[in-house]
């Protein structure tokens, strides 16, 4: 069974003070090292783009199993890019993460992907986080989803299984500044 990655990458970075998927950690892109984390596990990765889809083509330079998908609706919100992005899936399973957690392990990753349920969420003290792996026998349900609906509505509809890891990465995003500092600070106490 194959595995493709989508990451969604397609938004305004609008509570941080600069463009999150290019802001560096130990000298990679937020977004690069999403990519790095998910690459040895998938035989390609979708990066949905939208807002600044000129620098998000930059960052992925080099990387082969990467197709960028631009997302022209990207206005309305990160369910239309889970939607645009789905569409180039074409394994049987996919890995969906937003661009902005530059900690998820490949090691996390690894775990993930043995599990064999439709749905699984990586959980970390009971709260669930990055990336999901999904059949890819749902992706006609989430298209038809609604378009004022989100990923965690669908979810919540769903049976979900739940995997336990004991790595705070996964749930480690970069929405604002401070959220920037605390990234930094976790990878200066454990290198990823």
């Amino acid at each position: 069974m194959g595995v493709d990655g989508v990451i969604l990458a397609a938004g305004y970075s609008s509570r941080a003070n600069a463009f999150k998927m290019e802001l560096e950690i130990n000298k990679k892109a937020i977004l690069q090292r999403c990519i790095e984390s998910l690459y040895d596990e998938c035989d390609k990765i979708i990066v949905v783009s939208g807002y600044k889809n000129e620098k998000i083509n930059k960052l992925v330079e080099g990387y082969a199993k990467v197709k960028v998908v631009y997302n022209e609706e990207f206005h309305k919100g990160m369910f239309s890019s889970v939607k645009k992005g789905i569409r180039s899936v074409t394994q049987d399973r996919f890995l969906l993460t937003p661009g902005d957690y530059p900690l998820i392990s490949k090691e996390v990753v690894k775990k993930i992907v043995k599990e064999k349920n439709d749905i699984v969420i990586p959980s970390y003290n009971n709260k669930g986080g990055h990336p999901i792996l999904l059949s890819s026998s749902l992706i006609n349900d989430i298209l038809a989803e609604d378009e004022g609906s989100n990923l965690k509505i669908y979810l919540s509809k769903k049976k979900c299984s739940y995997l336990n890891i004991d790595d705070i990465g996964i749930l480690m995003d970069v929405d604002t500044d401070k959220d920037y500092e605390s990234v930094k600070e976790t990878l200066i106490k454990k290198p990823y």
